[in-house]
């Protein structure tokens, strides 16, 4: 784990430790590279429920309750995916807060209007639910630690 992930792991222990708050991620496209790196972290059993991995979209509706009918409007690919994931990761967990990943790290997979880099993340806890679409730059694993990066620093924005 580089020392920016290890930073920002520490940074979501300590806050969501502070807060007495439970979390569970739902990742596609980072393959379960976030729970990796908040689980590297002594302790995080005080605070991490569980992860799921969802790369496919019968495993988005069936473990997170993603709608067939969101992913056909919007595609697997969009904030309304990474939304219902991260609230099915809500209410499918004993966590308190979740934040999902779904995305194109490559290196192929590009639609119009989606190339390849392209990672939406989502942030939930109980009603309230941000989202972020973002293109990232790079190989398939500059993209997916990019998007890990990025999924922890919005997390500890999203509680704080």
């Amino acid at each position: 784990m580089t020392h920016e992930l290890t930073d920002l792991a520490n940074q979501v222990s300590q806050t969501l430790g502070a807060k007495k708050m439970m979390l569970a991620t739902a990742e596609s496209c980072t393959g379960g590279g976030i729970a990796q790196a908040l689980t590297d972290i002594p302790g995080s059993g005080d605070w991490f429920d569980c992860g799921f991995v969802t790369y496919s979209n019968t495993a988005k509706n069936d473990m997170l309750d993603v709608s067939d009918a969101v992913i056909a409007q919007f595609g697997a690919v969009s904030e309304e995916v990474a939304a219902a994931m991260a609230a099915g990761a809500v209410a499918n967990s004993s966590a308190d807060v979740a934040v999902s990943t779904t995305g194109i790290a490559g290196p192929t997979g590009a639609v119009p209007g989606k190339p390849i880099g392209t990672v939406c993340f989502g942030w939930a806890q109980g009603d309230r639910v941000q989202t972020e679409r973002l293109v990232f730059q790079g190989d398939r694993q500059a993209v997916r630690a990019q998007a890990v990066a990025h999924a922890l620093r919005g997390l500890l924005r999203f509680v704080e």
